[in-house]
């Protein structure tokens, strides 16, 4: 990786290449205005590394954090809800969770990082899969997923070190009471920890600002300053 042109006004942004999973991963890294901070990674959608993602990417790092999105599907973004789906079953939870450790170990090995550990935030099928590598890497420290989707089976939440803020939407149809239910009752049973699972009155896709049909400017407003208010408690 070149090294980042340093700013004192505007995040610095990059795409990067990092070792991952045998083999060589890309993503989007966004540095704060400050050159350095605690930090943070940023799961996509199913539709891929959009510009949306990279937009929450700027966002964080526009707030002090160092901001990487990793692209867990190789260049390749959706363009309808079909092919977003099929892509999104073409990629195993294991090799997700296995690309997504390959971004959280090159993120710390960043001079530019502060932070011992990282958070994690994610939205629809990445909110998952942050609950996914939460539960499975415990170099993650703060989790924090969107309307997050776990695809089959829960996992394995007994080396869970990670605090977790969840954002859902109560008018969802796609995530129901007792899914959400059946996933606290996990975590709390196997690691000891309790989300904080916070509902807001919006549906699926609540903070996707480039979805008008989903976004709804309200609910997104009070998730993300509770978002950031979690991040530097956690993180500091």
């Amino acid at each position: 990786m070149s090294e980042l042109p340093k700013s004192t006004g505007a995040p610095a942004r990059q795409n990067v290449t990092f070792p991952s999973a045998g083999g060589t991963a890309h993503g989007y890294l966004a540095l704060p205005p400050s050159g350095s901070g605690p930090g943070v990674i940023v799961i996509q959608e199913w539709w891929g590394l959009t510009d949306h993602i990279a937009n929450v990417a700027d966002r964080l790092a526009a707030e002090g954090f160092v901001a990487l999105a990793p692209d867990l599907y190789g260049g390749n973004v959706a363009h309808d809800s079909g092919e977003a789906l099929r892509m999104m079953r073409e990629l195993p939870v294991a090799r997700g969770v296995e690309l997504l450790s390959g971004a959280v170990g090159h993120l710390l090995a960043l001079p530019e990082v502060t932070s011992e550990s990282v958070a994690s935030v994610g939205f629809c099928m990445g909110g998952g899969f942050v609950i996914e590598q939460a539960a499975a890497d415990p170099r993650v420290a703060a989790a924090v997923p969107f309307y997050g989707v776990v695809q089959g089976e829960l996992p394995d939440f007994s080396r869970l070190k990670a605090q977790i803020l969840g954002h859902y939407g109560e008018q969802d149809t796609s995530i129901t009471k007792e899914s959400r239910e059946r996933l606290v009752e996990a975590i709390e049973r196997q690691s000891g920890i309790t989300p904080d699972i916070r509902l807001y009155p919006a549906g699926h896709a609540f903070f996707n600002d480039g979805r008008p049909e989903t976004y709804d400017p309200g609910s997104a407003a009070s998730a993300w300053q509770s978002t950031l208010a979690f991040l530097r408690e956690q993180l500091g």
